[in-house]
């Protein structure tokens, strides 16, 4: 196992800035998750670790061996940088079996045929698939063919595992399991692994941090738990989850709190560790859960805030209902097991929770 260190990495197509001046640790045997949505930079990233793609500046350290230094004019191919790389097709061989198709990476490195034995049945044994060690791939279902791709990048026991959107071909149910099966076996082994992936679940559900970025940046870099409860800005609050944004004014400020005039003139009192300036526009968000339709007679207290929204639509989801609401000219969404029977609807808003950005734009993901 080993840590990886990347400093300063640039990578450029064109005029492009595919990777921008980005710079990142990750602890031996951490798993971390480059998260955003296409073209943000993190199959680049990603590929420049693996020796795939030639990045144009910076630095890349596994272990205390160097696979690039723009510096000093180091690049490693590779061949020579004992990475395990993992793609969304499985690339496997047709005309091989499960079993040879594992072994051939054993086969390329001259390992003896007893110690290729032996390795294969320890990770055929690791992503159960024992069994079906003689079929070809064609005979698997795509789950165990994923599986199976990453038996032969485990066999020749990589320095640095690096998984990109490994996931993705699988249909929902099988994504599911994969997904569960996954975070088992990355606890069993311990082993430093990169994981890019678009999917949000995915990434909450298996990283120790997740690295979400954006135009080739790093747009902020915590445990999936800080992400999602306290994103750094508006673009990582829009793409981890759901968000719902309401446009504000300050109109008071108090000590560690803040009064927020809506686009109707309703006003909302909120949480605030270092209040906006009294006048400000800002930018007020709320998670769908952290919200809920008022009770009869329920009025604003120390607790919450309720305001008056306007329905423009419901949809059953299965279990629950999706409500689509207009206050001030914000958008909502409510998620609630009995939808509004009119064409309004009173809303509890949290006085903690929401998160208020200085910005008033927020960028879609």
């Amino acid at each position: 196992m080993a840590d990886l260190l990347i400093e300063g990495l640039v990578k450029r197509f064109g005029d492009v800035r595919a990777v921008d001046n980005l710079s990142l640790h990750v602890a031996d045997g951490e798993f971390v998750t480059l998260l955003g949505p296409s073209g943000c930079g993190k199959s680049t990233t990603l590929a420049a670790v693996a020796g795939l793609d030639r990045p144009d500046e910076g630095r890349i350290i596994v272990g205390g061996k160097t696979y690039f230094d723009s510096a000093r004019g180091i690049w490693l191919p590779p061949e020579a940088r004992g990475c395990g790389l993992v793609f969304q097709t499985y690339a496997l061989w047709p005309h091989m079996t499960v079993y040879d198709n594992v072994v051939f990476p054993l086969t390329l490195r001259k390992v003896s045929g007893a110690d290729r034995k032996r390795r294969v049945a320890e990770v055929l044994a690791l992503v159960e698939m024992e069994p079906y060690a003689d079929r070809y791939p064609h005979q698997l279902s795509g789950g165990q063919q994923q599986r199976v791709a990453l038996a032969r990048t485990l066999v020749y026991q990589p320095a640095i595992l690096l998984l990109d959107e490994p996931l993705s071909n699988l249909d929902a149910k099988l994504r599911d399991r994969a997904r569960a099966w996954l975070a088992e076996l990355r606890t069993r082994l311990g082993l430093t692994t990169i994981y890019v992936t678009h999917d949000q679940i995915e990434a909450l559900s298996l990283s120790d941090r997740i690295v979400v970025m954006n135009a080739g940046r790093i747009a902020q870099v915590g445990p999936p738990q800080e992400i999602y409860e306290r994103p750094a800005d508006p673009f990582v609050a829009d793409f981890i989850g759901t968000t719902n944004f309401l446009p504000a004014r300050v109109a008071e400020v108090g000590a560690g709190s803040a009064v927020l005039e809506l686009g109707d003139g309703q006003r909302v009192e909120v949480a605030a560790e270092r209040p906006p300036a009294q006048g400000s526009r800002v930018t007020l968000a709320f998670r769908p859960e952290q919200m809920r339709a008022a009770t009869a007679g329920e009025v604003s207290d120390g607790q919450g805030c309720v305001v008056e929204t306007r329905v423009l639509s419901r949809s059953y989801v299965g279990g629950s209902w999706q409500v689509a609401l207009d206050l001030g000219g914000g958008a909502l969404r409510l998620e609630t097991a009995t939808p509004p029977a009119g064409d309004t609807a009173r809303i509890w808003l949290p006085r903690s929770g929401g998160i208020v950005f200085q910005e008033t734009a927020h960028v879609a993901g």
